[in-house]
């Protein structure tokens, strides 16, 4: 008889029924100092790693409807999306009511192998210090220098970087060491700037039938969490700061099972966020 591809427990314990609480406390998240008007969360990873269908995914959550604030690639294709360094914010509420979260996003191109195609290491050191300008459009023949009209020499507190999000494809073949190398890079300095790191697994249900199934068999899929241990032993970051998550992609509708697990990781980028706000810049 084959081995079950399940796990009989799952290995991570995760409150399906708390997405109302978990809702609030994102929603509700205001960072204690003043001079901060919002918590930056820069997301970088691999190209086609979902960066900014997580973006997109996020907004429907927060709003409780399927949204478009970022756009992103219709097909999984091997050159980045995102040429342009923006910031995305999530809006709430509409008309005279309407706000935005205290919480932004950052998209950057994809890493990819070789030194002219992809992000620079380095155009992502620079905008973890707050160096890129909003709108700078990333060259993959040249990193950004201090005298291109897309850097910002005076970064203020709310131009940096809050938390460091690394995303992986669930579903991509084994990333190559160059790439890896580039990854590496980052969270080095990131690490010197004692900048809070995280990572998001997507497309879990692609890479795996039994959470296609059912998206609650996530933490009791025996291929899904070797793929997350992998990556932490490859890349460096500990097993309880990836969360895997599935991005709304095909479906119209919004999904309590999905929405939780979005919820999970960004609860958590508001947490790392605010203890590093809290502790560096106040």
């Amino acid at each position: 008889m084959a081995a079950s591809p399940l796990l009989d427990k799952p290995w991570r314990e995760l409150q399906w029924g708390e997405k109302e609480k978990e809702l609030q406390y994102v929603k509700e998240y205001k960072p204690e100092i003043e001079d901060i008007k919002h918590l930056r969360v820069l997301m970088f990873g691999h190209v086609g790693a979902g960066k900014s269908s997580f973006i997109n995914s996020v907004s429907n959550v927060l709003r409780g409807r399927m949204s478009i604030p970022a756009l992103t690639s219709a097909t999984t294709s091997d050159r980045s999306f995102t040429i342009k360094y923006e910031t995305y914010k999530i809006q709430l509420g509409r008309g005279t009511s309407k706000t935005f979260l205290p919480l932004v996003f950052n998209d950057v191109m994809g890493l990819e192998e070789g030194n002219h195609s992809g992000i620079h290491a380095s155009d992502i050191k620079l905008a973890m210090k707050g160096h890129v300008k909003e709108g700078h459009k990333f060259n993959p023949v040249g990193p950004l220098t201090k005298d291109d009209f897309g850097y910002n020499p005076n970064p203020s507190l709310n131009d940096k970087v809050h938390v460091l999000v690394c995303v992986m494809s669930a579903n991509a073949p084994e990333i190559k060491d160059s790439v890896l190398q580039k990854m590496k890079e980052v969270r080095e300095t990131a690490s010197k700037l004692d900048i809070p790191q995280m990572a998001m697994m997507t497309h879990i249900d692609a890479a795996c039938g039994e959470i296609e199934k059912d998206v609650k068999n996530v933490y009791r899929s025996k291929h899904l969490q070797k793929k997350m241990k992998d990556f932490s032993a490859a890349v460096g970051i500990p097993m309880n700061c990836i969360f895997p998550v599935k991005n709304y992609s095909e479906e119209i509708n919004m999904k309590n099972d999905v929405d939780i697990l979005i919820l999970s990781a960004l609860r958590k980028m508001v947490d790392f966020g605010d203890d590093f706000i809290e502790k560096h810049l106040n």
